[in-house]
Formats: C-alpha cells, sequence, structure tokens
C-alpha cells in the first residue's frame, strides 16, 4: 500500500522529501532555534529517520558563542555524547557479545571483576544489574581525584553499595565504567577496539570514536569552558579525563549521522548496512525492562510520562531512548519506525543548571514536532500505522 502510494506520487511529480516539505520542519526549526536564543546552547544538529531512510538532518547556530564559528554540520561535526556513550558504546558492546555466548547477563561482576568481590551483597552484583541500574551502587564517585587511572580503578571496585542489589533502579556512572571493564576483560582489548570491533564498523559508524583525532579538533563541537575559553576535543566529564578518556560512562565524539546509522540498526532489529549485527531475539532482550528496574530497560532508558522528557507528550512502552550532560539525546521508536537524534552542547551555558530544565523543554518540543511531521509523511504515502 505504502509502496503503491509512493509510485503515484513519484508520477506525479512529487517525492517524499517534497511531501515532507511541504508538511514543514518549520516546529523543529523554530524550538531549537528558540534554545539558541535563549542561550541554553550555541549549536545543535538533529536527524530524524526511519531504518532505512534519513528524513531530515540539519544544522543550526556555531559551534561556539563565537559568530564566527562555523555552522554544525549533521555529518562532518563531532559532539562530546556524554552518557550516550552507555548506550552507543558500552551497552552495545555487551549485547553483541552477550549474543555470541561470551557475556552472561546472570554472572556476578566479581567473577570477571575480582576486585569488586567480596561480602554478599557484593558478590550479589550481577552484569544485568550494571545494565539496569540496579546494583545499588551510588550514582556517582569523584574518581577524577585520584592520581592515576590505577588508583582511580581500585576505589571504584571498593565503593559501597548504597542499597541491597537487585531491588531498585537507580541511574549510576559507576555501572557503566565497570562494565566497560568487564568488557575489556572478556574481549582482551581496550573498550574502545571492541566497541569500534563490534558496533561502529558493523554499523557503518566511521566517525565515531573515543577521543579526538588532532586534525578534527577544528570540526568538534566545544563540550567545556576552560579559563573562560571554549575547549573542543577534551571528554567533558572529569571521571573520564582521568580514566584516560577512555570509559564506559563517558568518552565517546560522534557525528549525527552516525548515530542515525546506530538508531537504524535498532530500528531493522539487528540487520547492519551489509550483514546482520546482533540477532533480532538479544536486542528484544535489551530493550525489555524488569518491575525492579522502573523505566530502565538493559542500557536504554524509556519513556517517564511524569516529566518534561526527550520523548515528548506521545509516547508509548516501546520507546527507548538515552541523554547525555553536554545536551545530547537520542530516542527510538520500534513500533512506529522512528528515530531522533538531537545533538547540542548545553555544557557550554552559562546559566548553569538552569539550563538542564530548559533544554529539556526543547528536547520535547523536538521530538513531538518531529512525530506530527513524520506520521503526516507516513499518512501521506497510505501508511497504516502511523
Amino acid at each position: 500500500m505504502r509502496q503503491a502510494a509512493a509510485v503515484a506520487l513519484l508520477l506525479a511529480g512529487l517525492t517524499s522529501g517534497s511531501i515532507l516539505e511541504a508538511q514543514s520542519w518549520s516546529a523543529v526549526e523554530a524550538a531549537i532555534q528558540r534554545g539558541i536564543r535563549q542561550r541554553v546552547y550555541p549549536g545543535a544538529v538533529v536527524v530524524v529517520g526511519r531504518r532505512d531512510t534519513i528524513l531530515y538532518a540539519r544544522g543550526f547556530g556555531h559551534l561556539s558563542w563565537s559568530g564566527r564559528s562555523a555552522r554544525p554540520d549533521p555529518g562532518s561535526t563531532l559532539w562530546d555524547l556524554a552518557s550516550l556513550t552507555k548506550v552507543v558504546a558500552t551497552m552495545s558492546t555487551a549485547m553483541v557479545l552477550v549474543d555470541r555466548g561470551l557475556l552472561d547477563l546472570a554472572t556476578p561482576v566479581g567473577r570477571y571483576l575480582p576486585p569488586f568481590g567480596g561480602g554478599p551483597d557484593r558478590d550479589a552484583v550481577t552484569v544485568r544489574m550494571l545494565l539496569d541500574h540496579t546494583s545499588g551502587l551510588p550514582p556517582y564517585a569523584p574518581l577524577y581525584r585520584q592520581a592515576t587511572r590505577e588508583d582511580a580503578l581500585a576505589v571504584l571496585a571498593t565503593e559501597p553499595l548504597e542499597r541491597a542489589p537487585g531491588l531498585s533502579a537507580r541511574y549510576s556512572d559507576l555501572n557503566a565504567i565497570l562494565l566497560g571493564l568487564v568488557i575489556e576483560e572478556v574481549t582482551g582489548e581496550s573498550l574502545d577496539l571492541a566497541a569500534a570491533r563490534l558496533v561502529f564498523g558493523p554499523l557503518g559508524m566511521g566517525h565515531t570514536r573515543f577521543g579526538v583525532a588532532p586534525g578534527d579538533i577544528r570540526k568538534t563541537a566545544p563540550s567545556r569552558v576552560d579559563r573562560g575559553a571554549a575547549v573542543a576535543g577534551v571528554v567533558n566529564d572529569e571521571n573520564a579525563v582521568r580514566l584516560g578518556g577512555i570509559a564506559g560512562h563517558a568518552g565517546l565524539f560522534a557525528t549525527g549521522r552516525d548515530l542515525g546509522r546506530f538508531a537504524q540498526g535498532w530500528l531493522a532489529r539487528g540487520e547492519g548496512p551489509g550483514a546482520r549485527w546482533v540477532s533480532e531475539a538479544t536486542l528484544q532482550l535489551f530493550l525489555e525492562r524488569s518491575p525492579q528496574s522502573g523505566t530502565r530497560a538493559l542500557g536504554w532508558d524509556t519513556p517517564d510520562t511524569a516529566t518534561v522528557s526527550m520523548f515528548g507528550t506521545m509516547t508509548h512502552d516501546g520507546m527507548v531512548g538515552h541523554t547525555g550532560w553536554t545536551g545530547t539525546s537520542l530516542w527510538i521508536d520500534p513500533v512506529q519506525d522512528l528515530f531522533v537524534v538531537f545533538l547540542t552542547n548545553r555544557s557550554l551555558n552559562q546559566h548553569g543548571r538552569r539550563s538542564l530544565h530548559e533544554i529539556r523543554l526543547v528536547r520535547s518540543e523536538v521530538a513531538d514536532a518531529a512525530r506530527r511531521v513524520a506520521q503526516g509523511e507516513c499518512l501521506a504515502l497510505g501508511g497504516t500505522g502511523c
């Protein structure tokens, strides 16, 4: 039905792109531009698409607060993904290892990382609990205060639990850092190499990496301020810096287009550009929540109707997504075959934590506006599941 309608439109001299232009992305653009005018962030890119196509991709504003800096580009500008690292690199690499039988979700973390074990509570923390944030670990620890990476990891390995493991979810950077270390133990290689081999390469994410090469600094959106100057190419997170820029919770840089390819791998149910990336059964497992995990799936977050969120107001249980401190976000809707990548460098905002509330409002508006246009395109092409 949809293909027949598309053929008819082509014969009439129209394409899907022209339909979308007629429908207009102006509401998406207005929301993003308003965030720039309110100085929530200096620049942004948005990429909207389905499993097999990009519906819309555009850059806005400037890389920094200087009007002389370049305009961000969806295909070439690198962004400090912050906590999107947790799903794009760490969780997804773990998922491939689970799919290949090399990592067991039910195994205690101490079996992979003996320094973490010791005591009935710590020995009860499993790999699954790291993924759905039910480990009982606190949200954060100032690892950056340690002199070396080794010292920081020694502190992490003995960090006390806040509550009994497996009872309830509390989002924690420490879970992702530990999961990254588990991945390194299982694969025998550093997290950046494992993620490149098992995720970025198979999905065609050629611009995604931990850290930024010297030649790419100019096309990187700065995410931190040092002595009053915007700094590009250095991860914003202090713990990630202490861990060498390669950590399970932060450190990844990518373009909007690459994150679109990542989202398409999930919407295609594990099919990569040239071959299957992961089995559909394993992918589905990582989309599911448990009674103990609240809104958390394995790595992903899901909509919470009690808060303003990146998912917008038109949500349902099948959606998953994640955000990052620097101002990044990605959500995927497998039910309606839609994703939205929205990347900013909110961390350059000088208004402090107020910008966290402001960017939540922008994300919600962008989500709703993008969904309305995509639904209009679907209906115009004769879709029945819009």
